[in-house]
């Protein structure tokens, strides 16, 4: 079971690498390269909010990880767990509430502040709105539909990662962090490079910075309070090298977004970010089978602490 709490915990903080990363960077770099000639402008609110959410939620997962080492001053006890379980859960419930306020901010008193931009065409004229392609019902239809999908699927890849892990030759810190939400970001990450290339940041900032905020504050401390419903421990400590990379990543992605216009420069800063933190994870764990032909010490797929077993 805590192999599994570690793939999960893996795959949430690799979605919120890939939109930050990923998704964004490869649209500002497809819009910039395409609109060479033009401005691509977009509202710094939306950009200064998700990011400020996302540097409170780097905070709640890193107080964990340093109340870990505080307390057990490098030495593993179940004091020390404890304490950062009963924290954990407490950051938790704040992140929800933050979430929460940020959803009563975003649709209620400053909608205004979230609408897209009207960017004018060559011709100086503004754009028409797009028509809507499905209706409401539609929509809901197949948004729970896909939901329970996805559910079943994501049970069948969870249970499968470790196995690929020694059949590929590849770690499962890798697999569940740079590989799966590639995968599971392709729809998102389409939709963000065309409203890029139509010159419509705004959105593009919807879908990335948007998701990134919602599995950072709602997906993540959510998936806590359920755990500790089903009484499960799992907790907000995504360990050294995850945190730190997520933190980076929220840091680099905010300095992009500070001055409210893009450029492709900026899409390829990103991509590179990403780039380095995959090939980091990429070189960091071994899978055990790699580990024992070469007779080496054995690294432990699932644990993210990378304790070497003689």
């Amino acid at each position: 079971m805590e192999g599994k709490i570690e793939v999960v915990k893996c795959s949430l903080l690799g979605s919120v690498l890939s939109n930050l990363l990923l998704v964004l960077g490869t649209s500002l770099f497809c819009g910039g390269v395409v609109n060479l000639g033009s401005d691509q402008p977009y509202d710094r609110t939306q950009a200064d909010v998700s990011t400020g959410l996302l540097i409170l939620g780097v905070l709640c997962q890193s107080l964990p990880l340093m109340l870990r080492y505080a307390v057990s001053a490098g030495e593993h006890s179940v004091a020390a767990d404890t304490t950062g379980l009963d924290l954990s859960r407490a950051c938790s419930l704040v992140m929800l509430l933050a979430y929460v306020a940020y959803l009563f901010f975003q649709l209620k008193t400053h909608a205004q502040l979230f609408e897209p931009q009207e960017v004018a065409d060559e011709d100086g004229e503004a754009e028409e709105d797009e028509q809507a392609v499905i209706g409401f019902a539609s929509g809901l239809f197949w948004l729970a539909f896909k939901t329970v999908l996805i559910a079943i699927l994501s049970e069948y890849v969870v249970g499968t990662i470790e196995p690929t892990s020694k059949s590929w030759g590849l770690s499962v810190s890798f697999i569940s962090i740079i590989l799966l939400p590639i995968v599971g970001n392709a729809a998102e990450h389409a939709g963000a490079i065309i409203f890029a290339l139509k010159n419509k940041l705004d959105i593009t900032l919807g879908v990335a910075l948007g998701s990134a905020t919602q599995i950072s504050m709602f997906v993540v401390p959510l998936s806590v309070i359920v755990a500790w419903i089903a009484g499960i421990q799992m907790d907000l400590d995504f360990k050294l090298l995850e945190t730190g990379c997520l933190f980076v990543s929220v840091i680099v992605t905010a300095f992009t977004l500070q001055d409210g216009s893009s450029h492709y420069l900026k899409g390829i800063l990103l991509l590179l970010c990403y780039i380095v933190i995959g090939a980091c994870f990429f070189v960091t764990r071994q899978p055990a089978s790699h580990a024992n032909n070469n007779g080496a010490g054995l690294l432990l797929p699932t644990d993210t602490l990378g304790a070497q077993v003689a």
